[in-house]
């Protein structure tokens, strides 16, 4: 067993584990237009990735609180005629870190408000499901539209326990300011991977900035 300064690890997925934006930024788009509303240019739309959808459906595009969720609806719609995995990359190097944090010992969970379906989804595509002990991200449904980092962050922290996990220092990677908000009412620090959406300056409150799934394992797995 390697050495560790966590006893657990929590995954964002979009931006961290994968780049779903070859998919998502045409739904995105599809989705805009049958409101009526002229798509921001590719720049603007990475920018929604990350937050709850229908948060940036009200941000970006000015949509009131029926719309959003009838805009998240309509967007679903879509992922699911796609299949969930489609059009997903993986970054590189980051299933090796997933193994060797395996290898480690260290018990993981994802914590993204991405619908915990398509986390599922995307995971088993890829062949990394069994890398995590639990999987945390947000229910299916209306509610889980609304769920922001807090939430998953905190049933990551649930269903790890649940698993027998010690949970005692965990630590959160992820690419934006929200993975680093919704850690802070836990007291979990943030390992901020900088091959994400993130503007640098989201990496405000982050104990590290990882820049390379390398610089990530060696802040996980000191000495490996």
């Amino acid at each position: 067993m390697s050495a560790s300064p966590y006893t657990c690890i929590l995954w964002d997925v979009d931006g961290t584990i994968a780049d779903a934006s070859p998919g998502i930024l045409p739904r995105l788009v599809e989705t805009l237009a049958t409101f009526g509303i002229d798509a921001p240019d590719a720049s603007q739309l990475s920018h929604w990735i990350g937050p709850p959808l229908a948060l940036s459906f009200r941000d970006f595009a000015g949509l009131d609180e029926a719309s959003a969720e009838e805009a998240v609806r309509r967007y679903r719609a879509l992922a699911a005629r796609d299949g969930y995995a489609a059009s997903v990359h993986i970054y590189d190097g980051v299933p090796d870190v997933l193994r060797a944090v395996q290898a480690a010992g260290i018990p993981q969970s994802t914590a993204s408000t991405k619908p915990e379906n398509q986390v599922i989804a995307i995971l088993e595509h890829y062949e990394l499901l069994p890398l995590f002990t639990a999987v945390s991200a947000a229910t299916t449904g209306p509610a889980g539209n609304h769920e922001g980092k807090d939430i998953v962050v905190g049933r990551a922290l649930e269903r790890l326990a649940a698993a027998g996990a010690d949970i005692s220092r965990p630590v959160l990677i992820g690419d934006r300011h929200h993975d680093v908000d919704g850690a802070k009412p836990f007291g979990i620090p943030v390992i901020f991977s900088a091959w994400g959406f993130g503007d640098p300056s989201e990496a405000e409150g982050a104990i590290a900035i990882a820049e390379s799934a390398a610089d990530l394992k060696a802040l996980l797995l000191p000495g490996s």
